[in-house]
């Protein structure tokens, strides 16, 4: 693998980085204390084509390869500090717009990747319940058919976006007792008669990306809005979460870099019996680990990104982006803490905020023992 980028990969780096200081600025303890979703950065974002870079250009996106886009959200993660909106658009990203690109019809693609590109609409994904999460297929939401289309009836929970939402990728049975070979994925737009966003749920971290409770009830979907065939909603599944899980934490490495950074020059500048912190072997220890941490994590990410560009196979290596990148930039969070000390302890250092928000990311997209059990079993073949 040949990680040295090109002038046009640096250049839209630069580019990057140039706009998220400059055009995401908004107070995010402000809107973290809020629990806001951040609609105009959101704006800005798709504006400047953030939703954009994975699509074909054949089907009106950017058609940047998967290395360069994990470099972009990589670069992302590193000058925007808000980890709500950056999830918010991950999942918008690989939950909804990805899968229409691969099996959406030439009507659904027309229909809602120019919008999903732009970030004029807001996509997500519905799958878990509140007995199926980490059991993916024991949902309980049903697709009844019949001539006109699908009626579905069910309850769905922690869908990301789901109280922004324009479009959401939804998954329900056509035949409970063929399970999981019924599971079959419809689009579901906002304002469908049966279709409730019953609540907005609260969460510790990651405050800033609004997930919700839905409820549908005799909810009328046409056949026109089923995505891919009936019952292959499984192999759906499957396909974007190879995407999410190998991608959905590339700005969490450019956090993880920015917190390095941080640590660095304050280890430099703070004082303590006469010397700068950084020169006292426990501290440099940390500063040492946060390293090798973020390195491993890099690595992970680009494994992922070049098995995807090459056309190869990466749902082992996808588990495990997601299981080293999520553990790592806990540690590196709290190693951020103890060297800030009292400071690293309050919202103004954005220590604490960062925290709270890679705690979750051990658990969406699969846990971290999810993401083990997966990495065992291919082992194990």
């Amino acid at each position: 693998m040949d990680f040295s980028w090109s002038a046009e990969q640096r250049e839209l780096r630069e580019q990057i980085l140039d706009f998220a200081r400059t055009q995401l600025t908004s107070d995010i303890v402000a809107l973290d204390r809020e629990g806001k979703f951040d609609r105009a950065s959101w704006d800005k974002c798709g504006a400047f084509g953030i939703p954009a870079l994975p699509v074909p250009e054949s089907d009106g996106g950017l058609g940047k390869d998967p290395l360069t886009t994990a470099y972009a959200l990589e670069t992302l993660g590193y000058a925007c500090r808000d980890n709500g909106l950056l999830f918010s658009l991950n999942a918008h990203m690989w939950t909804c717009l990805m899968p229409i690109v691969a099996f959406g019809s030439t009507e659904q693609k027309k229909r809602f990747l120019p919008g999903l590109c732009s970030g004029t609409l807001i996509g997500g994904n519905a799958m878990s319940e509140p007995q199926a999460g980490s059991d993916a297929y024991g949902i309980r939401t049903t697709a009844r058919k019949h001539d006109n289309g699908y009626t579905l009836d069910g309850s769905k929970i922690w869908t990301t976006n789901g109280t922004e939402a324009d479009v959401l990728v939804v998954f329900a049975n056509v035949s409970p007792d063929r399970n999981p070979r019924g599971v079959s994925a419809f689009l579901i737009e906002k304002g469908t008669p049966g279709f409730t966003v019953t609540r907005k749920i609260e969460k510790m971290g990651m405050r800033t990306s609004p997930m919700a409770e839905l409820y549908l009830s005799s909810c009328e979907v046409p056949e026109a809005n089923r995505l891919g065939k009936e019952g292959a909603g499984a192999a759906l599944f499957n396909h974007s979460m190879v995407w999410e899980r190998g991608l959905i934490l590339a700005s969490a490495v450019g956090a993880m870099q920015r917190q390095l950074e941080e640590c660095t020059r304050y280890t430099q500048e703070r004082k303590q019996f006469g010397e700068q912190i950084g020169k006292f072997q426990l501290v440099g220890q940390r500063l040492v680990q946060m390293k090798l941490r973020l390195e491993a994590a890099r690595a992970a990410l680009y494994k992922v990104a070049w098995l995807r560009a090459s056309g190869k196979s990466a749902f082992m290596e996808a588990a495990m982006a997601k299981l080293c990148i999520s553990e790592n930039w806990i540690q590196s969070c709290q190693d951020a803490i103890q060297i800030h000390g009292a400071n690293g302890y309050t919202p103004e250092y954005g220590f604490e905020r960062e925290l709270r928000d890679a705690i979750g990311s051990r658990i969406f997209s699969g846990t971290s023992e999810i993401q083990q059990v997966i990495i065992a079993s291919l082992l194990a073949g």
